[in-house]
């Protein structure tokens, strides 16, 4: 399954748990996700959700190998794949969504904190956003959202060269609620986690709606536009090139294309 989850005293922890591959996240572990978290939502036990990796990594983004045999098209009458029932889940959890990165997030491991509530990253972690370098686009609603939260320039700066990013500098930006030193970071996510579960959960619910809510519809319209330009791009030259050039250990030439 590669996705651990347990529920601790109101606390829902899904952990990505593929170390082996570092966390690299196939369509099965989002259709877990994305289940357990539309499952949270009229579960009364749960009353926070925290996504965690590992003390080594956060995750590696999408399992390319998995990406490609999986390509995220619809799936049995229309459903959405797995990744954009969880990109939708995510964005619309009515319950605190926090998140507790160290090491590398890369991909939708950067994108899906832009859906939490609070995101606590250890001095390790490194974030990456490398759409363009996949000849791809960016999802998660990442084109609206970022640029609102960061300001355009930075917003261009992460999701046109697609460069890692320290938790240093993600906190400076808006990105990141705090910075701690890995081994403090457990804890501190677990602390702050099990305040949350001893608030009333009715006013979190309508505190988070209410401060969410304006941008809800539009977020929604930005991942159904961005999920037909992925769809598009994932069978373009561009994407076809990077991908044989990740599965042959090459850096990819993009120079023939315009």
């Amino acid at each position: 399954m590669s996705i651990a989850t347990r529920i601790d005293n109101g606390i829902l922890t899904l952990t990505f748990d593929r170390l082996d591959r570092k966390n690299a996240i196939t369509a099965a572990m989002y259709q877990t996700l994305a289940d357990a978290l539309r499952s949270a939502e009229t579960d009364p036990a749960v009353r926070v959700i925290v996504i965690e990796g590992k003390p080594e990594i956060f995750t590696a983004g999408n399992d390319l190998e998995d990406f490609m045999k999986r390509p995220p098209t619809s799936g049995e009458g229309g459903a959405p794949a797995p990744v954009f029932q969880f990109l939708y889940a995510i964005s619309e959890a009515s319950k605190p969504v926090v998140a507790s990165v160290s090491g590398a997030a890369v991909g939708i491991g950067t994108t899906l904190l832009l859906h939490c509530d609070l995101v606590y990253a250890s001095e390790t972690a490194k974030l990456t956003l490398p759409f363009t370098q996949l000849g791809l686009c960016p999802e998660a609603a990442s084109s609206l959202l970022l640029p609102r939260l960061v300001g355009y320039q930075r917003a261009a700066e992460k999701l046109l060269l697609g460069e890692p990013f320290s938790a240093r500098e993600a906190f400076e930006i808006g990105l990141v609620t705090k910075v701690l030193p890995l081994p403090e970071l457990d804890a501190h996510v677990q602390a702050q986690a099990a305040k949350l579960a001893a608030l009333p959960a009715s006013s979190l619910r309508e505190t988070k709606r209410l401060m969410k809510g304006g941008d809800a519809a539009a977020v929604k319209r930005q991942m159904a536009e961005e999920a037909s330009v992925f769809g598009r791009m994932l069978v373009a030259p561009e994407a076809k090139e990077a991908f044989t050039a990740f599965f042959e250990k090459r850096k990819p030439d993009f120079s023939k294309f315009q």
